[in-house]
């Protein structure tokens, strides 16, 4: 099983993961590490060990970055630059986190973490949308039905 970090600045971790789980449920193996501006970065760090240590991650861990170059980023790709089977994905968002827990059978270590990380950049593009009032013209659009 891989382990999932859902890290980031202020409270934003935490309100993901919580967001994730009223659509989702309740989820194992996932944490919310959250990095505070009056805090050292060493500190996210130690959150981050303290987290693996409590998951079952024998496949890895993938960490779930807010920013890419932010602190959190920067503690967690420490982290993988000494684990091969660890990865990164910045830009997390809450289509992507769903994506992710109702597909947990992605996290269960069959996949190369490399193969998974292309993967879940295709589901954090593909959670991302668009809509403008002349969308609406279109038929499908207006009844309700998004494509």
């Amino acid at each position: 099983m891989i382990g999932v970090i859902v890290c980031g600045h202020g409270s934003l971790p935490q309100e993901f993961v919580r967001a994730a789980e009223m659509i989702c449920g309740m989820q194992n193996n996932v944490r919310a590490i959250s990095f505070q501006m009056w805090e050292e970065p060493d500190v996210v760090r130690t959150r981050y060990e303290e987290a693996i240590a409590s998951m079952e991650c024998e496949d890895g861990v993938l960490f779930l970055c807010d920013l890419f170059g932010g602190s959190p980023f920067n503690e967690a790709s420490r982290l993988v630059a000494l684990h091969e089977n660890y990865g990164i994905i910045t830009g997390v968002n809450l289509p992507l986190l769903i994506d992710l827990m109702t597909s947990r059978r992605k996290l269960d270590g069959t996949n190369q973490m490399r193969d998974l990380l292309v993967e879940i950049k295709h589901m954090a593009h593909e959670g991302i949308a668009s809509l403008h009032m002349d969308d609406l013209e279109d038929e499908s659009l207006a009844s309700g039905v998004a494509s």
